[in-house]
């Protein structure tokens, strides 16, 4: 191993910028993408949430950044300082990024990335003033542990990256399966067109309909409004005390480890002592529960617990879904019904709190759902049930696939393990 401090590796390193947003010339096209720190922390970043012009780029000092960039977040909120991601194609970010092109005949820029994610917690001890931000010249001056063999680098690199891939292929099966269990769901229970007694799309072959007051719609007749708690009650999780938060232990999932995508964070729980846990056993959930985010940004997301090698305790502020011993029966009509806009619009509506939006889980339970009559919905859970086994058999390959990862990094960045 050698050490070599990350500017003599690499070819250019500079932060971005934000070009004024006074000027609409700047922002009004499709032309740039311009990544945020908000974004840095997954592997690869294929796209931006925003865009810059041309004129932005030719009429300012900011930089378009080749392929293969390494971008650090140097100020942000929470977790994100810090936080890693590899630019995967052409684009300009936002000052708070410290942008570092790799000379990829001195160091392979995929274990610089990986590295560098080993280093979150030193890079962040890093950081300077009031807000705790980071700035280039730390970064620049970073000391890199790197093999010798630049092959051998991209060989550690390649075991790594095998790991990822599986886990975004894993991800993108999932989103896929996803898509197709929403698609049947619009189509059964949002346009009507279940299968009738003749095997006919119901409302496009003249099925009776009847307006709902309540939905404020037209629905199949027999069919009702009801009540989420009728089909599945949610309960808050337990107050674990910030005295008892510790190092390692029994994982705790707090509205932190909800994720925007639907998907839960299960890599960064926190955990509190077992004797801990005693007050708190109604909160311990299971593989096929539900949790739901109920406050903040994030209220109203929700994401499947899948098998975990320990039990996962619920914060408070989390709402809990205990679905039973068989959890497929009704996974897939809940989780389509919390999917609907209409859900997370009611649920904003009546989320009160000066700061930011809360919601009880009384409040939860009597959001309104639709109630198809009992056959058609069997009928959908069943069809819909080996879609969400395949899912959750996919969430629980990927905790497996990051806590490999994650044991695997450090000791090969270290040279405590070799690759053969």
């Amino acid at each position: 191993m050698k050490i070599e401090e990350l500017k003599n590796l690499a070819t250019k390193i500079s932060s971005g910028l934000t070009p004024l947003r006074s000027n609409p010339n700047f922002w009004d096209s499709r032309d740039i993408p311009w990544v945020k720190t908000e974004q840095l922390g997954v592997k690869n970043i294929y796209d931006a949430n925003e865009y810059i012009s041309k004129e932005a780029l030719d009429g300012t000092t900011i930089k378009l950044n080749p392929i293969n960039t390494i971008s650090v977040a140097m100020y942000g909120e929470g977790k994100t300082r810090g936080s890693v991601s590899i630019l995967k194609k052409q684009m300009t970010t936002n000052q708070a990024c410290c942008n570092i092109v790799i000379n990829e005949d001195l160091a392979d820029h995929e274990y610089v990335y990986y590295f560098l994610k080993t280093q979150y917690q030193n890079l962040r001890n890093l950081s300077s003033g009031v807000r705790k931000n980071l700035n280039s010249n730390d970064i620049k001056s970073y000391k890199i542990n790197l093999p010798e063999s630049l092959s051998e680098q991209k060989k550690i690199a390649n075991v790594l990256s095998a790991l990822d891939e599986k886990i975004e292929l894993n991800k993108r099966i999932n989103a896929e399966l996803e898509a197709m269990a929403k698609l049947i769901y619009d189509y059964w229970f949002v346009q009507f067109d279940f299968p009738n007694e003749e095997g006919k799309p119901y409302k496009s072959s003249g099925g009776a309909m009847v307006y709902n007051e309540v939905l404020k719609r037209g629905i199949p007749v027999g069919w009702k409004d009801g009540q989420f708690g009728e089909y599945a009650k949610v309960s808050s999780g337990f107050a674990f005390k910030s005295s008892w938060w510790q190092e390692s232990g029994i994982p705790v999932l707090k509205i932190k480890d909800i994720n925007e995508d639907y998907t839960l964070n299960l890599s960064d729980l926190s955990f509190v002592d077992e004797k801990n846990t005693q007050k708190a056993e109604k909160y311990r959930s299971k593989k096929g529960d539900l949790v739901i985010a109920m406050t903040g940004a994030t209220i109203g997301k929700f994401g499947v617990i899948p098998e975990t090698e320990k039990p996962i305790f619920i914060n408070q502020r989390v709402g809990l879904y205990k679905l039973g011993d068989k959890p497929l029966e009704k996974i897939p009509f809940l989780i389509n019904s919390m999917r609907q806009d209409f859900f997370r619009q009611k649920i904003f509506q009546v989320a009160g709190g000066a700061a930011q939006p809360n919601i009880s889980g009384e409040q939860l339970d009597k959001l309104p759902i639709i109630k198809p009559n009992s056959e058609i919905l069997d009928k959908y859970n069943q069809m819909q049930k080996p879609v969400y086994e395949k899912i959750l058999s996919n969430i629980q390959a990927n905790q497996e696939l990051s806590n490999l990862r994650d044991w695997l990094l450090p000791m090969l960045m270290n040279g405590q393990v070799q690759v053969g």
